[in-house]
């Protein structure tokens, strides 16, 4: 096996570690009276978009995506399913995707601490938006009533995720530099 192969197959492999890891964060949650869940995925997703390139940023968090659209209970509270895609709470689903695009595209390739954390926090919020929105449009409710709903109670708890992961990306690319 020649060392491109074994490059090829190692980023593979690690790909698909982190796809594993993004499946199992849905099941670490706390369910809210909404039907809502505060969970572990938007923290793995924003490790993952900061730490990889944007294609595999792009095809983890897809083949995440991808594997609960077929019926893997890989969405939060054991879901799985186009249905729970395209219902109220799939909106953040789609808000993960666009951070896994756009983390990697507006981030420098080396570590600052404070631009990556304004960055996290901004990605944080664009999911919550992204899912709030999606949930307006879906279910009919208000602005308010979404914002209520898709926002609020995940707010705070979600920005200190993001600060969070800021703090650990150094730790990680150094783990993943040595594969």
């Amino acid at each position: 096996m020649n060392t491109q192969t074994q490059l090829r197959t190692r980023t593979l492999v690690i790909m698909a570690l982190f796809t594993a890891v993004l499946c199992v964060s849905a099941y670490i949650s706390i369910p809210l009276p909404s039907g809502s869940h505060i969970t572990f995925l938007n923290f793995i997703v924003l490790l993952i978009a900061f730490l990889f390139p944007v294609q595999q940023s792009f095809v983890i968090t897809f083949v995440w995506m991808l594997l609960g659209a077929v019926g893997v209970p890989v969405f939060i509270g054991a879901n799985a399913g186009i249905s729970y895609l395209i219902g109220g709470w799939g909106g953040y689903s789609f808000g993960f995707l666009l951070v896994a695009i756009f983390v990697p595209l507006l981030r420098s390739k080396e570590f600052r601490r404070l631009p990556y954390t304004v960055l996290s926090i901004l990605a944080a919020i664009l999911i919550d938006v992204t899912g709030a929105l999606w949930l307006m449009i879906i279910t009919g409710i208000s602005v308010s009533q979404a914002v209520l709903m898709g926002i609020i109670p995940f707010l705070l708890l979600d920005l200190v995720k993001a600060v969070v992961v800021v703090q650990i990306v150094p730790r990680f690319r150094t783990i993943l530099s040595l594969f």
